[in-house]
């Protein structure tokens, strides 16, 4: 079987507009909140032609926290994948304290769809805006772009590959190459 490189989307502030408070994301709580952001669709279009496949890489800790059901991060994850022509959605539903290999900024969700897919990952992408996207994506060995809403939190990263304020850029990045 032939690898195939792939692009890693974060859910929540990359294929999907995140809930901001206090300058934080939190992710939408129920399927009627959810909306695309407006890059999606064209986007993943343009890169699935390419030959890349898309998978989704999300950390859902609320479950783990009592805050929200696995079943509704499931329905919400079912939308998005009505919507949207990705691979497959793969969720981290553990917290911190679980210490589990699955939770971004460990790898184990990028290398799990590596090894399902057969991907090549130094032909591949993660794009996330947490640091924590783009440190697991280091740890795989993939390219990054960070889209850098000015979160506050601090940046406990190494820097990204690419650094843009909006997802309006990722295909061009991805596809030509452009800073």
């Amino acid at each position: 079987m032939q690898s195939v490189p792939a692009i890693f989307l974060d859910r929540d502030g990359i294929i999907n507009r995140a809930i901001v408070r206090e300058g934080m994301p939190y992710p939408p709580v129920k399927p009627d909140e959810m909306e695309l952001l407006p890059w999606t669709l064209r986007s993943f279009a343009k890169l699935q032609s390419a030959g890349y496949m898309l998978i989704g890489v999300t950390n859902q800790p609320d479950v783990a926290r009592g805050k929200q059901s696995r079943e509704e991060v499931e329905a919400m994850n079912a939308w998005i994948q009505e919507r949207v022509p990705l691979q497959e959605i793969l969720v981290c539903y553990h917290d911190d304290r679980d210490n589990c290999d699955c939770r971004k900024p460990k790898p184990g969700l990028i290398l799990r769809a590596a090894a399902r897919y057969s991907l090549n990952l130094l032909e591949s992408w993660m794009v996330g805006d947490r640091w924590k996207d783009i440190a697991a994506g280091q740890a795989a060995g993939l390219k990054t772009i960070f889209v850098d809403y000015h979160y506050h939190e601090i940046y406990r990263s190494n820097p990204a590959d690419f650094v843009v304020e909006d997802t309006a850029q990722i295909d061009d990045i991805i596809l030509k190459g452009i800073k």
